[in-house]
């Protein structure tokens, strides 16, 4: 290899580490270089921009005031020096060294567009605006595709759109302008086919543009396409190669798909591209864990902690392992990161939940829930519930689905004996209950399927009455019924990965769902995971999710929900008696052998051994109990809520007349 070619694979090995996240090893190729060769002016510029990203940005400025001292008449070292005083607040000298670089090169686009953002901060309008104008000015097409990617970031979403739509009516084939209109597009929410198709074009035009192939990667991956995703995402790689963010959007297709395996590789293969991205370790960690490997979750999450300190949901994700309990310079490190000035609100919420469980886990229940409690009430004030509009559907619910109205549209629906739906609160033990079924030879454990709801809720959305559900499935006839439920049958089959003849839907907020689950599939069996309503609230309210269950993030509305929750099961009990199994988390703890009898004779299967040994069964757990049910049988959850008495007041005056319904053997639990 001659000096030229050394020289070119170098830089090259730089700027993949630069596009990668990973400055520090830009950083490491760029000075081993320039031991060899101090003079080469192409380094000393990237080492320049390795120190910015890593924000010790004097360090940089003195790298490229060298290189200038080396080759003062180069144009772009002129440009990179005013974007490093620039970074440092040093303006009035920044315009001096744009100025400069635009004087040896008018023709660099970039020098132009950084002086007129300058001098728009410091005041000088007018002179930016000439700047800008210059800008546009080099490339037209460039311009005005940057004007629109410039207002989009600065929010004018509008304005983006506009100037967008103008470049493609110019040039319909401008692939960057495709790419930025279907951001904006997503931004908004809105025109998601569109911002899909222009995507897909852009592709289809340069199938090389790996950062439209990311974005519609993702853009799939949010839709729930997620085969579609991981088709894009494994082309656009063997296009151009390794690029480690196309390799982390592949591992959440592939995640979201139901493939933690796939996942958890083509994380581990963005992470060898680039190693100190957190977002990264953290996505990787998630799959692992669903796996069940805690130790390289571990490993993983704490890399992620240790690379972006103030990133608070990586240690809500170790708090979220459950059977894991935090070292004690973990639980200071976030306790230092709570009085940090400049900690966003989300991060906030994360290390005050995954404080009060390293609190719990040194009995030190006043403290404990001093974090819960100041997390749910942060986290309240981000999330949107209404608990009125709440109950008022569960009202229509129960006032839909009468006696009546369930022996009129008796056995009308799809025979497919096929689904169990697990339903019930969070926390609940819904989870061991799937556990225990996906241990049988003839169930499938899939996960929490969102079929069941999208079918129910799209009844009658495109009717002439512009009706919704529950009013909406008033007119149905016995071939919608059996067509519903076909629809479900078939819809679910993307997340089923063998023959077995059954499949858990463990969707614990199905449970309104019931009277439209039995009228669509008659022979489904529906089994409700009911828990102590005190440990039941107690453990949505320890808990931070990662989208929905906006009702347990208040004492109050956590109470009502429940309260909601036991009227509606009542409801099932008396319109489909014995359709619908009570499973108390706490008889199951204290008798497992009888409860998994009661559980496989509701769902008409034979016993097996294996059921009463679930925490040996292999599959993969996406759910908050995902470690927990790899373990043996344990009574320590049992009257969790005892330790947080004193706190629990206004549950206990709420949910007493629940409580005092339940078997003696519930109420007493953990006395």
């Amino acid at each position: 290899m001659n000096e030229l070619q050394e020289k070119e694979q170098s830089l090259g090995r730089v700027i993949e580490n630069l596009r990668g996240e990973d400055p520090e090893g830009a950083e490491i190729i760029c000075r081993d270089y320039l031991t060899t060769s101090p003079g080469c002016i192409d380094h000393l510029r990237m080492l320049g921009h390795a120190l910015t990203k890593q924000g010790r940005v004097d360090e940089a400025e003195e790298q490229i005031r060298f290189a200038i001292s080396l080759k003062s008449g180069y144009a772009p070292l002129h440009e990179d020096l005013g974007a490093a005083l620039a970074a440092t607040g040093r303006l009035e000298e920044a315009v001096a060294s744009f100025e400069k670089a635009i004087q040896l090169d008018p023709t660099r686009p970039t020098a132009h567009k950084k002086l007129g953002q300058v001098l728009a901060v410091i005041g000088r309008g007018q002179e930016a605006d000439e700047a800008y104008e210059s800008y546009f000015e080099r490339d037209r097409s460039k311009g005005e595709v940057a004007k629109g990617i410039e207002l989009y970031r600065t929010g004018r979403y509008d304005e983006a759109i506009s100037t967008l739509r103008n470049c493609l009516k110019e040039d319909p084939n401008n692939v960057n302008a495709m790419r930025f209109l279907a951001i904006t597009y997503g931004k908004l929410d809105r025109n998601a086919s569109d911002a899909e198709a222009l995507l897909r074009r852009a592709v289809q035009i340069a199938p090389d543009f790996t950062g439209a192939s990311i974005n519609l990667g993702v853009m799939l991956t949010q839709s729930g396409k997620h085969m579609d995703a991981i088709a894009v995402l494994k082309d656009a790689i063997s296009h151009k190669g390794d690029v480690a963010e196309a390799w982390a959007c592949l591992g959440s297709a592939y995640a979201m798909g139901g493939y933690p395996d796939q996942s958890a590789e083509a994380f581990g293969r963005a992470i060898e591209l680039a190693p100190n991205v957190p977002a990264t370790q953290m996505s990787r960690a998630h799959a692992l864990k669903t796996l069940g490997d805690q130790p390289g979750a571990l490993r993983a999450y704490r890399r992620a902690a240790e690379l972006k300190p103030d990133l608070g949901e990586t240690y809500w994700s170790m708090a979220n392992l459950k059977i894991f309990k935090f070292e004690e310079e973990e639980v200071d490190e976030m306790l230092r990161q709570l009085e940090g000035e400049n900690l966003s609100d989300v991060a906030d919420v994360h290390f005050r939940f995954a404080l009060g469980k390293a609190f719990e886990d040194k009995d030190d229940y006043d403290n404990a829930w001093h974090y819960y409690h100041t997390g749910n009430k942060k986290q309240r004030q981000l999330v949107g519930y209404d608990p009125v509009i709440r109950e008022l559907k569960d009202q229509q619910v129960i006032k839909v689905f009468t006696e009546e109205f369930m022996r009129e549209h008796e056995g009308k629906g799809h025979a497919a004996p096929d689904p169990i739906f697990i339903v019930g609160l969070p926390r609940s033990g819904s989870t061991l209950v799937e556990q225990i079924l996906a241990s049988h030879s003839q169930v499938e454990g899939t996960a929490e399927l969102a079929e069941l709801s999208q079918i129910a809720h799209g009844v009658g959305r495109y009717s002439r009455d512009n009706l919704n559900f529950p009013e909406s499935i008033r007119t149905l006839s016995p071939r919608d019924w059996r067509l519903y439920g076909r629809d479900y049958i078939e819809r679910t089959r993307r997340h089923r990965m063998t023959d077995k003849p059954f499949f858990t839907d463990k969707m614990p907020n199905n449970f309104p769902l019931v009277g439209f689950a039995c009228l669509a599939l008659p022979n489904a069996r529906i089994i409700n995971a009911r828990r102590h309503p005190l440990d039941s609230c107690l453990g949505s309210y320890k808990q931070l999710f990662g989208r929905g269950q906006n009702f347990t993030y208040n004492v109050e509305e956590l109470g009502m929900y429940y309260q909601e929750y036991d009227a509606m099961i009542k409801h099932w009990h008396k319109v489909l008696p014995g359709r619908v199994l009570d499973v108390h988390y706490e008889q199951t703890v204290l008798d497992l052998d009888s409860q998994v009898r009661r559980i496989l004779e509701h769902c008409g299967l034979p016993f097996e051994e294996q059921c009463l040994r679930f925490y040996e069964t292999d599959r993969a757990v996406k759910t908050a109990s995902s470690e927990q049910v790899r373990q043996p049988i344990y009574k320590g959850a049992l009257g969790k809520w005892r330790k947080y008495e004193e706190h629990l007041g206004e549950w206990q005056e709420m949910l007493g007349p629940i409580i005092d319904e339940l078997p003696e053997a519930v109420r007493n639990a953990g006395s």
